[in-house]
C-alpha cells in the first residue's frame, strides 16, 4: 500500500497550514539502501581519521580480517573506498596498503538560513567546498522559503547531479524527535514549531537534515576540522549572538528541547548593563558585536569601524573590547568546569575581539577556572560565513552515515 503522502500536494499542506507546523512525516529516502551499519562505521572511521591498512580499520572495528575483507569489497565496488599506496605502518612487517576515502563518491549540499540570506554550499564526501552560492531570501514565510531551497536545490544540482543528501542549519531551536527535526522557534526568522527537514524533503526528494547552526559548526569541527579524533571538545561562536556547541562522548549535545548550550545569559557582573530580557550584567551585554557597538555610545558606528578604532588604540574602545575579553574568558572556564573537553575552539564573525582582548581573555580564564584543571588551550579559529553553509553539508553527511 502506498504510503498516503505520495498523493498529497505540498501547497495544499500549506493552505492547510502555512507555518509548517508537524503534520505527517514526510517520506524520507535511504541514501545509501545497500550499506549495512558496519560498511557506515568503516566509512567513518576513514573520514575522520584518515587512510587506514585494513589492519588498522580491522583492529579499530573489532572485526576479523576476512569480515573487514567483505566490508571493503563492498566499499570499493560502490566508489566510496580507493586502494591506495602502500606504507610501512609498523615498526616491523612489510608496508601495508592503504584505504583511502573517494571524496567525489558523493556530493551533498549545505544551507545556512539568516533573517535575509540564504547561503548554499556543495561539497564533497570530505566537505570540501565544490561550489558556494547566495541570494536574499524571498521572504521569511515559510512556504516561499521552501520553495526557494528547491530551486537552490535544482540550481546546484545542474552542475552536481549526485547530491546525495541535504542539510540545512539557521539560528534557533531545532529538537530532534523521532528522527525528524522541527524547528521549534527561530526569531531571526520568525518561525515556531516548523518541520522544515520534511517539508523540504517533499519537494527535493532526497534525505533532508535540519540543524540549528551552532550545534552543526560543532559537528563540522568535530569531524573535519580541529576537533576530529578527540571525544570531547567545546566549540563558542562569537558574532552577532553566543552559541556553544558541546560534544561529550564523541556525540554533539542537543538537550531534551533542542536547547542545550545556553550559556549567553550566564552572569558577569551583577551591577552591569542589563540586557534585552532583564538580566544585569549578564555575558550578552559584553561579547555580542552589537553589544560592542553599543557600549562606544557612538552614532553610525557598526562593528568593523570599532574593531578598527580599538587596533588604533581608541583608549574607550580598547576598554569595551577588555572587557568583552573578560566575559569570553568567564565563558570559557565555566564551560571548562562543566564538561573538562580535550579540545576548545573559539570562532565565529566576531574573532577579532581575541585579538584585541587576548590579554583579558587568558587573565579571566586563569582566575575563574578550577584550581585543580589542567590548562586551558583555546584554538582561534578564522571563520568565513560560508562556514555556515558547510557545517550543514556535514550535518547531511553525518546523517547519511547514521551519526
Amino acid at each position: 500500500m502506498k504510503n498516503q503522502l505520495e498523493n498529497i500536494d505540498l501547497e495544499e499542506r500549506w493552505e492547510r497550514d502555512p507555518a509548517g507546523r508537524p503534520g505527517p512525516r514526510a517520506v524520507v529516502p535511504e541514501p545509501w539502501p545497500s550499506l549495512r551499519s558496519v560498511e557506515r562505521s568503516a566509512l567513518r572511521e576513514l573520514l575522520i581519521h584518515g587512510p587506514k591498512s585494513r589492519a588498522e580499520l580491522a583492529r579499530l572495528l573489532g572485526m576479523s580480517p576476512s569480515s573487514l575483507t567483505r566490508v571493503t569489497r563492498t566499499l570499493v565496488e560502490q566508489g566510496f573506498v580507493v586502494e591506495g599506496a602502500t606504507e610501512l605502518r609498523g615498526a616491523t612487517g612489510r608496508p601495508s596498503e592503504l584505504l583511502n576515502i573517494r571524496p567525489g563518491a558523493r556530493n551533498f549540499l549545505g544551507v545556512k538560513l539568516t533573517h535575509d540570506t540564504l547561503f548554499a554550499v556543495v561539497t564533497d564526501l570530505t566537505a570540501q567546498v565544490l561550489t558556494a552560492h547566495q541570494e536574499p531570501l524571498d521572504s521569511q514565510a515559510v512556504g516561499d522559503a521552501v520553495a526557494q531551497l528547491d530551486r537552490v536545490h535544482e540550481l546546484l544540482a545542474a552542475s552536481h547531479p549526485d547530491i546525495a543528501a541535504v542539510g540545512i542549519c539557521l539560528a534557533g531551536d531545532v529538537q530532534n524527535s523521532g528522527g525528524r527535526q522541527i524547528v521549534v522557534e527561530s526569531p531571526f526568522l520568525g518561525w515556531s514549531e516548523v518541520a522544515l527537514a520534511d517539508l523540504v524533503c517533499e519537494r527535493v526528494g532526497i534525505p533532508v537534515i535540519a540543524e540549528n547552526d551552532v550545534r552543526a559548526l560543532t559537528a563540522a569541527e568535530h569531524w573535519f576540522g580541529v576537533g576530529a579524533g578527540y571525544e570531547s571538545m567545546a566549540l563558542v561562536t562569537v558574532g552577532t549572538g553566543i552559541g556553544v556547541g558541546l560534544v561529550v562522548g564523541g556525540r554533539i549535545v542537543d538537550g531534551a528541547q533542542g536547547k542545550a548550550g545556553r550559556l549567553d545569559h550566564l552572569p558577569i557582573d551583577p551591577g552591569g548593563r542589563r540586557c534585552e530580557h532583564g538580566h544585569r550584567g549578564c555575558l550578552s551585554t559584553y561579547v555580542p558585536n552589537g553589544s560592542i557597538v553599543g557600549a562606544l555610545r557612538t552614532p553610525g558606528l557598526d562593528y568593523e569601524a570599532a574593531v578598527e578604532l580599538a587596533r588604533s588604540g581608541d583608549p574607550a574602545a580598547r576598554m569595551v573590547f577588555g572587557e568583552a575579553g573578560h566575559a569570553l574568558g568567564v565563558l570559557v572556564a565555566t564551560i571548562a568546569n562543566a564538561i573538562d573537553p580535550e579540545k576548545f575552539v573559539i570562532t565565529g564573525d566576531g574573532i577579532a575581539l581575541t585579538e584585541l582582548a587576548r590579554t583579558e581573555l587568558d587573565a579571566s580564564i586563569e582566575i575563574h577556572r578550577h584550581h585543580t584543571g589542567a590548562p586551558i588551550s583555546i584554538d582561534i579559529q578564522p571563520f568565513e560565513f560560508v562556514e555556515w553553509a558547510r557545517a550543514g553539508a556535514v550535518v547531511a553527511i553525518r546523517s547519511c552515515l547514521q551519526f
